[in-house]
């Protein structure tokens, strides 16, 4: 894959995936022109990741750049779009990436009308805005979309992702909306998860229980990867009824507020451990029966 010239790069805005992007395209050999930040905390981003470089207003940052990289939240983006395109900061043969899980490159459509190369890249992490992100991007994936049939901007989108270090993903536009709830529902949701559990463990007396997580949720993590759902263990996966209903019973009385996620999780838990053959239909069913009754 042919290397991309050096381009002068324009950030909207300096958020947590902004300034890892914009940063990482630094160190890849481009010059950043200009970023857009409001926030005390996206200025404060700015300055760490992206040093030096003038601090703009949307319309200026766009028109100084050869790709403009909007990093903006899903809902302001079709709007940020038609607004850079009314305003003239936008040109034929400019580079116009946006970072939107949600959004795949059909919202860049008023740019490519005017003649700009337009790219959806989404980095499949999660970002915390600071310099240890720059390493977290060589172990990622970006989800890479471009127009049917625009080889030209496949090929962009995929030599940016190769230049940041990560691993580019092509993601057609038609499934992008089930790659994104995919993502979201397994990063997002871990991480209620995971907060919940950590909670439950506080409420039991138990100090630190972060100690206790680590180990157990990345192997966890590691054997679902690994093996699928025939990683699954617990009272669920191996039918015991007895031990579900005390759960059942402990949340109601200790942490009604997760009591509904532990039905809906141990649900498809008994649903996905029936599939895999780990647990036999009559087992499954009476699962199903004790999280359904106790409700």
């Amino acid at each position: 894959m042919n290397r991309p010239a050096r381009l002068a790069v324009g950030v909207i805005s300096a958020g947590r995936v902004g300034s890892v992007l914009g940063a990482a395209l630094a160190r890849a050999g481009h010059l950043t022109v200009g970023v857009s930040a409001v926030s005390q905390a996206s200025l404060r981003r700015a300055e760490d990741l992206l040093p030096d470089v003038p601090v703009l207003a949307p319309p200026d940052v766009a028109a100084a750049a050869d790709l403009l990289l909007l990093a903006v939240p899903d809902d302001a983006l079709p709007g940020l779009v038609r607004g850079l395109v009314a305003t003239g900061s936008l040109r034929a043969g400019q580079i116009v990436v946006h970072t939107s899980g949600a959004h795949g490159v059909g919202v860049l459509t008023p740019a490519a009308e005017i003649g700009a190369l337009c790219v959806a890249l989404h980095p499949v992490m999660t970002f915390t805005g600071r310099a240890e992100d720059l390493q977290r991007m060589t172990a990622a994936s970006v989800g890479v979309t471009a127009a049917d049939g625009d080889e030209a901007a496949w090929s962009v989108g995929e030599a940016l992702v190769v230049e940041m270090e990560a691993d580019p993903v092509r993601i057609p536009e038609h499934v992008r909306p089930l790659y994104h709830a995919a993502l979201a529902h397994g990063a997002n949701h871990l991480v209620t998860l995971v907060t919940e559990c950590a909670d439950l463990l506080r409420s039991a007396g138990i100090a630190g229980p972060e100690r206790l997580l680590g180990p157990l949720l990345s192997a966890a993590l590691d054997n679902a990867l690994r093996h699928g759902d025939r990683a699954l263990t617990g009272p669920v996966s191996r039918g015991d009824v007895g031990t579900v209903r005390k759960h059942l019973a402990v949340l109601a009385e200790r942490a009604p507020e997760t009591l509904p996620s532990y039905r809906v999780l141990a649900h498809r838990t008994a649903d996905r451990a029936q599939a895999a053959g780990l647990l036999k239909p009559e087992a499954a069913t009476e699962v199903r029966t004790t999280l359904e009754d106790d409700e």
